[in-house]
């Protein structure tokens, strides 16, 4: 099985926090779906025959783009790979574009997961994000999802935002609670260089929480939506038993994914590839059938700490009996060493031969993995 991520770059506005590939020029957008549906049909060798079993929009706000617009991109899938009859098709929106129709339309046309970037209920907080909602948008456009025949559906929250307080956090959290979704992404704010956000923060013009104001506002998230029944299955992200995400727990799990669209990724088990991520570059690119992208042969090192990496961020942690059998035993006591101090301060723990961060260590991940790679 594996899984293919569409990249659609275009944005109604951009937000001050971003840094992702994006823009709000949507002048060439007839020949960016031109250029995306040939590197569709072009890239078929790349996952071997492999079944797809999820397809993934994000961006930018594929949204953007039309049901028909999104509908061609499908049935280009359906008619160059091998996709399962149940396939998980998520479209990542934002509240301020999601109508009653849009959304029917969306499940006519297969997509039966969504991903809303609600991000905040606070008005003061999306207007300095320069989120394109209000707080009134991200509480309707859920209701409008339900009647529209959508069961399961994912949000995002950011915390750790802006001059943002317990209080407000836990505002955010109980309003997302009562909308009830089946799925809750919540990232913590990354001031990324080159941003407006950046700017006002260099600045002084806002203050952004201390580490410590930050862990509590994560260690809140995680009581208050385990609570209310949420698995925390991965460093990021909850689900309701059952309402896991698909194609992000691929990435987690080593299983192989391609990605279309400009600075969309690929990973094959054995090497990476990325595309350019400029949208008239891409599509100029494609058209003159030259090259779009970058690759990579990842070495032994790289799996392994990849490996690591990914495995350390969900519930299940490290498959020991799988690193052995990938990578040999001397490793493994290698990895095992490298632990113990990790283990002893109760940061990891061992268990059914699987190693994996407690939660007092959840809040300490970047630091303990990167003590564990090899070089």
């Amino acid at each position: 099985m594996a899984g293919i991520y569409i990249h659609i770059p275009y944005c109604k506005q951009a937000c001050s926090y971003c840094d992702f590939y994006f823009t709000v020029h949507l002048l060439d957008k007839q020949e960016f779906i031109k250029a995306l549906l040939e590197e569709i049909e072009s890239r078929t060798a790349y996952l071997e025959n492999q079944t797809i079993e999820t397809i993934y929009f994000g961006g930018g706000t594929p949204s953007q783009l039309s049901t028909q617009e999104l509908n061609s991109i499908i049935e280009a899938i359906q008619m160059n790979y091998s996709v399962t009859g149940n396939v998980e098709i998520t479209v990542e929106t934002n509240p301020d574009n999601l109508t009653e129709d849009y959304l029917k339309q969306l499940s006519e046309i297969g997509a039966n997961r969504l991903s809303i970037g609600i991000q905040s209920f606070k008005n003061e907080d999306l207007t300095l994000m320069n989120r394109a909602h209000n707080a009134a948008e991200a509480k309707n456009c859920i209701s409008l999802a339900r009647v529209s025949g959508f069961n399961n559906i994912s949000i995002d929250l950011i915390y750790g935002l802006p001059d943002s307080s317990i209080e407000d956090w836990q505002n955010n959290i109980q309003q997302a609670l009562k909308l009830n979704p089946e799925h809750i992404s919540a990232y913590n704010l990354t001031i990324e260089t080159g941003t407006p956000l950046a700017h006002l923060v260099s600045k002084g013009r806002v203050s952004i929480p201390s580490d410590d104001e930050v862990v509590l506002q994560h260690n809140l998230l995680v009581d208050l939506l385990s609570k209310a029944g949420f698995e925390h299955y991965e460093t990021s992200n909850f689900a309701k038993q059952g309402f896991r995400s698909k194609h992000n727990s691929s990435y987690w799990k080593g299983i192989h994914y391609l990605g279309f669209g400009p600075s969309a990724h690929s990973f094959n088990g054995t090497s990476r590839s990325w595309n350019i991520a400029n949208t008239k570059k891409y599509v100029d690119l494609i058209r003159e059938n030259k090259t779009h992208f970058e690759s990579e042969t990842l070495s032994l090192i790289d799996r392994i700490n990849e490996f690591i990496m990914t495995g350390l961020r969900t519930v299940e942690g490290i498959d020991l009996n799988h690193f052995e059998n990938n990578f040999g035993k001397k490793r493994l006591a290698v990895l095992l060493q490298e632990s113990a101090n990790a283990l002893s301060k109760q940061y990891l723990a061992l268990d059914q031969n699987r190693l994996f961060v407690t939660p007092k260590g959840k809040v300490l991940l970047d630091g303990i993995t990167s003590d564990l790679f090899f070089e």
